[in-house]
């Protein structure tokens, strides 16, 4: 027997399979890495894929964000650092906005005192475009709710005409002269959820945190359209309850949600019973509270 047969023969060192997972990773999702600004966007991307933070732990991370952090850091950005987005200002841009959203119940209160004969019709048209009408839709390269989403607009103007029919124009003065606090409302909501999103370390975290701003900011615009319906002059029973459907259909649409919820409580609203619009709108602000505090609700576009 020979030194070499008698030798120990030592085992091959075994290659971990796959090699390095997060590179496979990152090879998967290249187009949402080097698109993204900084690791909240991808964390967001990733959610909208379905990786989750128990996913994240196969990748030796603790969470999404922590992998996102690694995802941002390794992809190649070319010889210069990426810079950084700039914030440009918006003060003109959000005071034009607030502007806009004056006009429906101007419109209405004044061809209202005018007693003009479509006072009514016009304030319809005025509170379908104010509340209803989104921002652009889709986050993360996606856009869930479609470009138009006329079939979301076409059910509110029938839930609202319908509304106005029964209980009078009153009832349209109040919901239009609710668009300019719904802006504001939302606009807060916004702001705050994307600064919850960059202060969160999980996707667990940012969901605790984003669920009591949503109902806050449901509440908020609750109180500012009773206040608009008092003003009008018609009975916060029947106003507020569509009010807020309206607002939450609006908030879901400009943060890229799926129509098909929309459109359901929106049609459930017109069925002629007196609970038909309160349970749409309970039923959406459920939905509301799921969807909404996903972090991909509120990555930039």
């Amino acid at each position: 027997m020979t030194l070499d047969e008698a030798a120990p023969v030592a085992p091959a060192p075994r290659r971990r399979a796959g090699g390095d997972p997060v590179k496979t990773l990152l090879h998967r999702h290249r187009a949402l890495c080097e698109r993204a600004v900084d690791p909240l966007e991808i964390a967001a991307g990733l959610e909208v894929q379905g990786i989750t933070d128990r996913t994240a732990a196969r990748f030796r991370h603790r969470d999404v964000f922590s992998l996102a952090e690694e995802l941002y850091a390794r992809t190649p950005r070319g010889d210069e650092p990426a810079a950084p987005r700039t914030v440009r200002p918006s003060d003109a841009r959000a005071l034009r906005g607030f502007g806009y959203a004056l006009l429906p119940g101007a419109l209405a209160l004044g061809a209202a005192a005018a007693a003009v004969p479509y006072a009514g019709p016009v304030a319809v048209l005025a509170t379908v475009a104010a509340l209803v009408w989104p921002a652009r839709p889709g986050r993360t390269g996606r856009a869930a709710a479609g470009r138009f989403p006329y079939a979301a607009l076409l059910l509110a103007a029938a839930v609202v005409g319908w509304a106005v029919l029964r209980h009078g124009t009153p009832l349209g003065v109040g919901l239009a002269l609710a668009a300019a606090p719904g802006h504001l409302v939302g606009a807060v909501y916004a702001a705050r959820a994307r600064s919850r999103l960059a202060g969160s370390r999980a996707l667990e975290d940012f969901t605790d945190r984003a669920r009591p701003l949503l109902i806050a900011a449901a509440l908020a615009f609750a109180a500012t359209a009773a206040g608009a319906a008092a003003l009008a002059g018609t009975p916060s029973a029947v106003a507020v309850p569509l009010a807020v459907l309206l607002f939450l259909t609006r908030l879901l649409l400009a943060h890229g949600a799926p129509r098909g919820p929309v459109a359901a409580a929106l049609a459930l609203a017109l069925l002629p019973t007196p609970l038909a619009v309160p349970a749409a709108a309970a039923g959406l602000l459920v939905h509301a509270v799921l969807v909404l505090s996903r972090a991909s609700a509120h990555a930039r576009p």
